[in-house]
């Protein structure tokens, strides 16, 4: 008797320590209550766990527990071999009696995480989540709720919301039709004798203009930092830029080298600038146009906005890519001048996380030698994810157009 409660007081699970109770009561009828009086009184570990907010509305997986583990189940019982790929890790998932595979991952770093399953060697997306575009395909999203610390991306009822909009034009340029999504503030519509400055915010290697919207939540930060009076009103404009396909290896990530997304820069000089102050109430002077990007995105707005000094007079770099910058070639030499690059960039800003290993120190030492001022921010514990970006655009639209 003593040894049979010594083990059910050390598995402590309700579901299989009720079926032994339930044999037991046939049986023994005292023993059976003894043991349900261990069962319940022994200490329980139990997470509380809640739904992705990115799951579809059908779906109660993926779970996030309050460890910031992800829970992630799919029904395959045809399938012989199911993975889970979150976070750069590959987790084996188990089969259930029914056909359903389950995974719990280890702890996650708050924000926004893309992931994939592979069945039987096929990569596929949950159908359990919404779809995001990243790593140049659709895949799957969930997210760690971060803290108060992370109401800034978060939408509040008692705050004026701005408008997101899609914008078809045709680039002579790419002789294409391309598509722009653009970010209208919440005055927009009503202050209507009123023009605005334009911030060109581009994404990261793999990803398309959506991803600043959905995975950066870009108009959330937006809509508060300009209720709160930190951030001017101003229209925001996101275009893929050509960096939604993958690179292809072997070739130079080096500034002005790299054909990766350059074909972009005569669209976005030629066509997307005309279009948007020909659309929409903009400002159109140097000082009323801005441009920043994330990752590969902030290596597209140093090759833009360094030779177009003219034309930009803000430059946020958040993770920038810039890689192999020489000051004294480059840009055609401007960056010898330091005058001269002072003076026109009113506000040049280089964010990243202190978990990320981006060339960002070997970028500000050139920088520093050749006496180019910039603002430098940190975003604490996290790397080369959405977490960091979001960080990075809340800093630098406080400071632009101010």
């Amino acid at each position: 008797m003593t040894i049979y409660l010594e083990v059910i007081k050390e598995i402590p699970n309700f579901e299989t320590d009720n079926y032994k109770i339930k044999t037991m009561l046939k049986t023994n009828k005292k023993l059976a209550i003894a043991a349900l009086a261990v069962t319940m009184a022994a200490p329980v570990n139990v997470l509380s766990q809640t739904r992705s907010e990115w799951n579809v509305p059908s779906a109660q997986y993926p779970m996030i527990d309050s460890e910031q583990r992800a829970t992630i189940k799919i029904d395959a019982p045809k399938a012989s071999d199911v993975k889970a790929m979150v976070a750069g890790k590959t987790y084996p998932m188990t089969r259930d009696a029914n056909g359903s595979w389950s995974v719990t991952t280890d702890p996650l770093a708050v924000g926004f995480h893309y992931y994939f399953l592979d069945i039987d060697s096929v990569r596929v997306t949950d159908p359990g989540t919404e779809t995001f575009f990243g790593y140049s395909r659709l895949a799957s999203g969930l997210e760690v709720p971060e803290g108060e610390e992370g109401d800034y991306y978060r939408p509040h009822r008692d705050v004026n919301h701005g408008q997101v909009r899609r914008v078809q034009y045709y680039s002579e340029s790419s002789q294409a039709w391309r598509e722009a999504v653009v970010y209208t503030p919440a005055e927009y519509d009503t202050n209507v004798k009123k023009r605005y400055p334009v911030l060109y915010l581009q994404h990261g290697m793999g990803e398309d203009g959506r991803g600043w919207t959905k995975q950066g939540r870009m108009q959330n930060i937006m809509d508060n930092m300009i209720a709160s009076g930190k951030a001017v009103p101003m229209i925001v404009v996101m275009e893929s830029g050509d960096i939604n396909i993958p690179r292809k290896e072997g070739l130079s990530r080096n500034v002005e080298e790299s054909p990766y997304g350059k074909s972009f820069y005569p669209v976005m000089l030629n066509d997307l600038i005309p279009m948007i102050d020909k659309t929409f109430r903009t400002k159109t002077d140097r000082e009323s146009r801005a441009m920043a990007g994330l990752s590969w995105g902030g290596h597209q707005a140093a090759d833009i906005v360094f030779p177009h000094l003219d034309k930009f007079a803000w430059l946020g770099l958040f993770s920038g890519a810039v890689y192999g910058l020489d000051a004294n070639k480059n840009y055609g030499g401007v960056l010898k001048d330091k005058d001269k690059v002072n003076t026109a960039l009113k506000y040049f800003f280089i964010g990243c996380g202190t978990e990320e290993s981006i060339g960002v120190p070997k970028l500000t030492k050139t920088l520093d030698e050749a006496g180019i001022r910039y603002d430098r921010f940190t975003s604490h514990g996290t790397g080369h994810e959405w977490l960091t970006w979001r960080r990075c655009l809340r800093a630098f639209i406080t400071r632009v157009f101010q």
